[in-house]
């Protein structure tokens, strides 16, 4: 997460999730190559790691946790219709 531009939509994120009563959402600051790196970049507010939970990421062992499926569909649905609708990312 970009600091500073992204922390209002983090913090909208965790909200609904709360309201959701889906589990607390974590925050790191990693490397790697994602499309988000350039949008966080020139100072877009952006979240990535929104999509499915597992682990073994490209590896042999990759997986999908299928049971979380559902919450994080509703949970983007979420972020997506309150920013649509107008509410503050920031």
């Amino acid at each position: 997460m970009d600091g500073a531009s992204s922390a209002g939509l983090y913090t909208r994120a965790q909200k609904l999730a709360a309201e959701l009563r889906l589990p607390p959402l974590t925050c790191a600051a990693v490397g790697g190559a994602s499309d988000g790196n350039f949008t966080a970049g020139v100072g877009t507010p952006t979240l990535d790691g929104l999509g499915a939970v597992g682990g073994g990421a490209h590896a042999d062992d990759e997986h999908v946790l299928i049971d979380a499926l559902p919450g994080r569909t509703a949970l983007l649905t979420a972020l997506i219709a309150d920013l649509l609708a107008g509410g503050r990312a920031a």
